[in-house]
């Protein structure tokens, strides 16, 4: 994408746009084109400039969901730079891949694809590094195209500089595409400026295609000089402009990356709030999935949701706190600093300050689990609490149990993990080891400091032999001074 209308609208231009106006018939099929050759020099990384991370997902990844919500004929992903890479990342039984061994422009880019395409219905063409493009826009320049015609999806900008320019006529419509090298100073001063977004009939692309040059300043094929050859084959050029200038950012660089990743973080917050969940602040909040919410939720600053998360109403979360596919019952808590992953945790239960849940945690109603307290791969029934200072890894644990500060289940021998059960009702004493494969009865106690590796009868007081000496009198040491 080395054409500097087509390598992608940049992050840190200041624009502002005309509403999007949709005239034509809507359109049932369509092919989509995704350029994603491109190395990203700027990015100064290894990784192919479309696979890096925006909400926790390849760039490209969001491209191609948009395009999915299209329903298209056909879905080609031009590759070029760590094409190897980028087929693995996002691979997928509607994915085809075409290969662009040499970078020699947009136009030469996109013809790599058209031995892919359905010749019966036009093809949109989409950058693999402009990810928040919308479904309602690219529908309204499809319809507004038509089957014939030749679309371009505009944008008006304050500061134009380094993008094509659209030359219109008196009657305003479009002469032609004119790229920043190759403007005078009267075009340069045109403030409408090609995305690179464009919808074109399929059987015509690919004449055009086929007849493109590269007589220009960067010795390219341009895929704007396309306007043109539209003209010239009395094909209608039609322009949509972008409502919002946001969704045709692209890309070039790390700096350029974070603008998109707030804006996109912006845009899911606002619907969080659209849904009755209130946010402490919603420039400090990350959403790395899908958050599914009930009404009066709380997120406090800073919180970070990864994967699938549901909570269910009224839940509290504070500040600092890591969620990564993870269900949450009504009314629950989840205080500071605490961090959850693939667990289940049901209603009106209270989590941490600092605590971890890892995965197969499952949590009861009314559950308690504290600060410093991590859970992996247990269960813990209705109303149990571990307050303080305890690991719980592969446990069965009842109703109303206690787990006193310091308690640790030893599920480890050294090669095999074991589980531990634990009945309703039962007392563990803070600094208890119980060592797996090992059950603790209904409503029995432990001594504080016990360690139990033998299975504990129900209603019985179990405690090691303990021998205390105290010796009157004793001085402690004195640190000597030198």
């Amino acid at each position: 994408m080395a054409d500097s209308t087509t390598e992608s609208m940049t992050a840190d231009t200041i624009a502002t746009s005309q509403e999007i106006s949709s005239t034509g018939p809507a359109v049932a099929g369509v092919n989509v084109v995704i350029l994603a050759a491109g190395s990203g020099k700027r990015m100064r990384s290894a990784l192919p400039k479309v696979l890096h991370p925006l909400a926790g997902r390849p760039l490209l990844a969001h491209v191609i969901d948009t395009a999915r919500t299209l329903s298209p004929a056909r879905i080609v992903v031009v590759v070029g730079h760590g094409g190897e890479a980028v087929k693995a990342a996002v691979s997928a039984p509607d994915i085809i891949f075409a290969e662009q061994t040499e970078q020699l422009g947009t136009g030469h880019a996109v013809k790599q694809a058209l031995d892919a395409l359905d010749t019966s219905v036009p093809t949109l063409i989409l950058y693999g590094d402009v990810p928040l493009i919308t479904s309602p826009t690219l529908r309204a320049l499809i319809d507004a195209t038509g089957t014939e015609d030749y679309g371009i999806l505009t944008v008006t900008l304050d500061h134009p500089t380094g993008y094509g320019r659209i030359v219109r006529n008196f009657d305003d419509s479009v002469l032609r595409i004119v790229e920043e090298k190759d403007a005078d100073a009267e075009i340069r001063a045109i403030q409408e400026v090609n995305t690179g977004m464009v919808v074109a009939p399929t059987a015509r692309l690919t004449g055009w295609l086929n007849a493109l040059g590269n007589h220009n300043a960067q010795g390219e094929y341009y895929l704007t000089d396309l306007v043109e050859s539209a003209l010239a084959d009395k094909v209608g050029v039609r322009t949509v402009f972008a409502e919002n200038v946001i969704e045709t950012l692209g890309v070039n660089s790390r700096a350029q990356l974070a603008v998109l990743e707030r804006a996109y973080q912006i845009r899911v917050a606002d619907t969080l709030l659209d849904g009755g969940v209130t946010l402490a602040d919603p420039a400090r909040i990350d959403i790395r999935g899908s958050v599914q919410a009930g009404r009066d939720v709380f997120i406090d600053v800073n919180c970070v949701f990864e994967g699938r998360v549901v909570l269910g109403d009224d839940v509290m979360i504070g500040p600092n706190c890591v969620l990564r596919n993870v269900e949450v019952g009504a009314g629950t808590r989840i205080d500071a600093f605490s961090h959850l992953d693939g667990a289940k945790v049901g209603a009106q239960a209270v989590i941490g300050p600092y605590a971890r849940l890892r995965p197969g945690a499952e949590l009861a109603q009314g559950v308690h689990v504290g600060n410093f307290v991590e859970v992996k791969n247990a269960t813990i029934g209705v109303g149990s609490k571990a307050n303080h200072l305890t690991y719980i890894g592969d446990a069965d644990i009842g109703s109303g149990v206690n787990i006193g500060a310091g308690t640790i289940t030893c599920n480890y021998d050294g090669a095999n993990k074991h589980r531990t059960v634990i009945e309703d009702d039962v007392f563990v004493g803070s600094n208890a080891s119980l060592v797996a494969p090992v059950r603790l009865g209904k409503g029995a106690t432990t001594a504080a400091g016990t360690t139990i590796w033998k299975d504990v009868e129900a209603g019985s007081l179990t405690l090691n032999q303990k021998n205390q000496m105290s010796k009157p009198g004793y001085q402690r040491p004195v640190k000597l001074k030198r």
